[in-house]
This record gives C-alpha cells, sequence and structure tokens, in this order.
C-alpha cells in the first residue's frame, strides 16, 4: 500500500459498499486502506479494517473514522421509538463527522422512493421530495440532515438515490432457478434498475470529482416492468417464465406491495454529464446477459 493511501471508511459493509471496494482495488491498486463497520464484531473482510456498530451507541475505536479522507454511508434508516429512530449514523457520529477536518468526500446511499409515486412520469434530481410512504419519508429525512451537515460544517456530503439493484447473486436469473420468480402485474408499473458494478463506477467517479451538496439518479437507461425483466430472464436461461398473475392475486408481502405503490422513471442525466460515467450496463438486457455468463 502506497505511503500516502487514501483512506475508505465504510459505515456497513453491504453490498453496494463492497462493490465499491472492489472497484477501487482494481482500478486503484495499492492505493486505498479501508475500514468500515458491522453489526457483528465477528465479522471479517479481507484488508479491511473493523469494527462492531449497531446504532445503539458509539463507535468503540473513532480514531479510524478520524483517519478516513472518505466515508460511504450505506445503513438505512430505522423505524422505531424517537430515541431509536432516524439515521444511526447520523445521530451517533453525526458531531463527529461535522467535525472532521480531513474529510473530502462523504457519500450517503438514499434511494429513488424519495420522490413518491409519479404515476410512470419521469423524475430527475430537481423533482421535489414527496415520499409515498414511511419508509420513503425516513430516507428524505435523512437526506435533510446531512445536507444540514454540509451547510452549517461544511461537511462534503454526496446523495445518490438508487434505483432497484441486482448483480451477482441477486438478480432474476438466480430467482428462476431457486423457484422464487413472480410476474406479479400491475397496468401501468414500471421500476428502474441499476447493475451493482454500476453504482460502484458511479460512486467512484463522485469521488474522483466532488461536488458537496449535490445529489445524483442512479438508475440504468430503461425503465420497465417487473414482469418484462422476469420473462426475459427466463428466455435466457431456457425456463417457461412463471405465469402472469394480477397483482392483488399475487399472494406477495406487504413489503413487496409496498413497492408496487410506486411507479415513475428515473432519469439518470446527471450521472453522465456531471461524473462522465459510462454505464457498463444500460439495461437489464445487458446486465443480465453479463451475469448469464458468470452463472
Amino acid at each position: 500500500m502506497a505511503e500516502n493511501a487514501k483512506h475508505l471508511f465504510c459505515f456497513g459493509l453491504g453490498y453496494s459498499a463492497q462493490a465499491l471496494i472492489a472497484e477501487l482495488r482494481r482500478n486503484q491498486p495499492g492505493q486505498w486502506r479501508f475500514s468500515g463497520t458491522s453489526r457483528s464484531a465477528d465479522r471479517v473482510y479481507p484488508d479491511i479494517e473493523m469494527q462492531p456498530f449497531d446504532g445503539g451507541g458509539r463507535l468503540p475505536q473513532p480514531d479510524i473514522l478520524q483517519s478516513a479522507d472518505h466515508v460511504l454511508i450505506s445503513i438505512p434508516p430505522n423505524a422505531g421509538p424517537p430515541d431509536k429512530a432516524g439515521d444511526p449514523v447520523l445521530r451517533q457520529c453525526g458531531d463527529l463527522l461535522a467535525g472532521h477536518g480531513g474529510l473530502k468526500w462523504l457519500g450517503y446511499l438514499s434511494t429513488t422512493g424519495v420522490y413518491g409515486d409519479r404515476q410512470g412520469d419521469w423524475v430527475d434530481e430537481q423533482a421535489a421530495i414527496a415520499p409515498s410512504h414511511d419508509r420513503g419519508q425516513r430516507r428524505a429525512d435523512a437526506e435533510a440532515g446531512w445536507l444540514d451537515l454540509w451547510r452549517r460544517h461544511g461537511l462534503p456530503v454526496h446523495l445518490f438515490r438508487l434505483a432497484g439493484i441486482y448483480g451477482p447473486g441477486r438478480n432474476a436469473l438466480v430467482s428462476l432457478r431457486q423457484g422464487k420468480a413472480h410476474r406479479a402485474v400491475k397496468p401501468g408499473q414500471v421500476f428502474s434498475r441499476i447493475h451493482v458494478a454500476d453504482v460502484a463506477a458511479v460512486l467512484a467517479a463522485s469521488m474522483a470529482r466532488p461536488d458537496p451538496g449535490a445529489a445524483y439518479n442512479l438508475a440504468d437507461d430503461e425503465p420497465a416492468p417487473p414482469q418484462d425483466v422476469v420473462a426475459h430472464a427466463a428466455a435466457l436461461l431456457g425456463m417457461e417464465p412463471p405465469p402472469e398473475v394480477p397483482l392483488e392475486q399475487a399472494g406477495l408481502s406487504p413489503m413487496a406491495l409496498s413497492f408496487y405503490s410506486e411507479s415513475k422513471r428515473v432519469a439518470n442525466d446527471r450521472i453522465k454529464q456531471a461524473l462522465g460515467v459510462s454505464l457498463r450496463y444500460p439495461t437489464y438486457r445487458d446486465g443480465l446477459a453479463a451475469l448469464l455468463r458468470d452463472l
């Protein structure tokens, strides 16, 4: 590792955070030091300094955070009583970060759910924040809290509003093979989605071109009805797709149904124009074709 290596601290070593670390290791070998948190003190990741953090208390070793110059926050806000609701990182570590004079970039992973239901219309980053349910409202509140630290303390906050993430191990091909795929149909319903490799590429591009206070939509070029994605995946596998079932007869969980309560097309022009990103997988067909090769 280079003597002057950059240091990325990740609150939550989840799917997107691990993809970003892999991206930086691949494209900038030896130039980064990595640290982060997990709920369990027993979790071990190769060459990543770990410490436990469940949102219920402070970081046990805050000096590791203080040595970071880049921070990624991928822990979602909590529901619950007032003393535990909201963004746990903002609640427990916001003051540490606000007083951190050496940060060059802080990325907060949010969701396109902050825009609420648009009945299939397009939204860009200038669209009003109008969440349709409590989960989206918690995200909107977290965004507002981080932006407040940017305005009051100059914290270099960047917001990333993610569409539905898919990638290795989490995609329609896997669901079909496991017998878990369904084709619930709601007329006019469309979702936007993005491959996790493109999430990592956008985050890395933002780190190279910081613009504190900016928000970015992370979505591919082709919003589509979810049943079409499953049908295409089945065709790639040479399988018969599950039958289409009206949404009200699909027996989905309350959580799954809540996603169908919102329909919008998410515009991604800003990541291309401001960050120079060229998507590796501009449509679900491109992404699924690459995932099929790796099955």
